[in-house]
């Protein structure tokens, strides 16, 4: 097993538990598509890190059907073309390869979808409409929250949403799901939310986290407790009709909040989404054992 280091401070882009997104929600809003995929100073690391758990455990974060190929493809043609056009001072096409900062990605030695997350710090699924339900049928996830892709692989969106409280099949929420993925148009791209905190901030973190309602309280100190953001992606390839759903991850210590100049008003907006979490949901994040020690620290930055 390759040993990762904690992700570099990404200055706590997005901040979800400001309110503006509810944990188990949908919650899908609008996407300019030239905000597609967001590139920052931790691009090097993050792809480093890919190409070492590709390279000691490739069957733990690539997997593709038989028949994706046209899928993959279709991504990597709308990334090589995306990113040097919205990115050219990071993005170079250069004889068959692309350019990322000073490291060269050759387009045609793997996979389509390997290459494609090879040039991005987003993980990458394709989902596909097969037997009347969508299924996850190519995925590269390199940096997993708290669920391996071994478990998910070729599962439908029910499958894999059953142990989400208010996702499982014949939910509001699947019916929803299955819906706005056939009404998709290739024209709109979409983007949501979703968080968790941890004890260890590394970005690869397959170990479920979900807890029993009963767990015990734990101790936490600012410095090593990690709130972990995903940002998703959603968008309908035109030519296949695939679905691509790109996830980026970001980890910082919670004591980094200190440093916004909105820190009291967002703990304070952490406290509450807290606080209407259900039991099952509390349990799901893996927050039983750490809501009270985490309402206490964010009642001190709060101030």
């Amino acid at each position: 097993m390759v040993k990762l280091q904690k992700v570099p401070n990404s200055h706590m882009k997005h901040t979800p538990y400001d309110g503006s997104s509810k944990p188990f929600t949908i919650g899908l809003t609008q996407l300019d598509p030239d905000r597609w995929i967001e590139p920052d100073e931790a691009l090097d690391f993050y792809l480093r890190e890919k190409t070492r758990l590709l390279a000691a455990n490739r069957h733990d974060v690539f997997a593709a059907e038989a028949g994706t190929e046209a899928a993959q493809r279709e991504l990597l043609d709308f990334l090589t073309d995306y990113l040097p056009r919205r990115y050219g001072e990071i993005y170079r096409r250069a004889n068959g390869a692309m350019i990322v900062g000073g490291r060269r990605v050759a387009l045609d030695d793997d996979a389509p979808l390997v290459v494609a997350g090879s040039l991005i710090q987003d993980d990458l699924a394709i989902l596909e409409r097969k037997d009347g339900e969508w299924r996850l049928t190519a995925a590269y996830v390199a940096f997993p929250s708290s669920w391996s892709l071994g478990e998910k692989f070729g599962r439908s969106m029910d499958e894999i949403h059953a142990p989400v409280p208010g996702f499982e099949a014949g939910s509001r929420n699947a019916g929803l799901i299955s819906r706005m993925f056939d009404n998709l148009s290739p024209a709109r791209f979409v983007e949501r939310f979703n968080w968790s905190v941890n004890v260890d901030g590394a970005l690869h973190l397959p170990k479920p986290k979900t807890e029993g309602i009963g767990a015990e309280a734990i101790t936490l100190t600012e410095d090593g407790t990690f709130i972990r953001v995903e940002r998703q992606t959603l968008r309908k390839l035109p030519r296949t009709g695939a679905i691509v759903f790109t996830i980026r991850i970001y980890s910082d210590p919670l004591a980094a909040l200190r440093n916004r100049p909105d820190a009291a008003t967002l703990a304070r907006s952490f406290i509450e989404q807290l606080g209407e979490l259900t039991l099952p949901e509390t349990a799901y994040k893996g927050l039983v054992s750490k809501r009270e020690a985490l309402i206490a620290a964010l009642l001190s930055i709060a101030g």
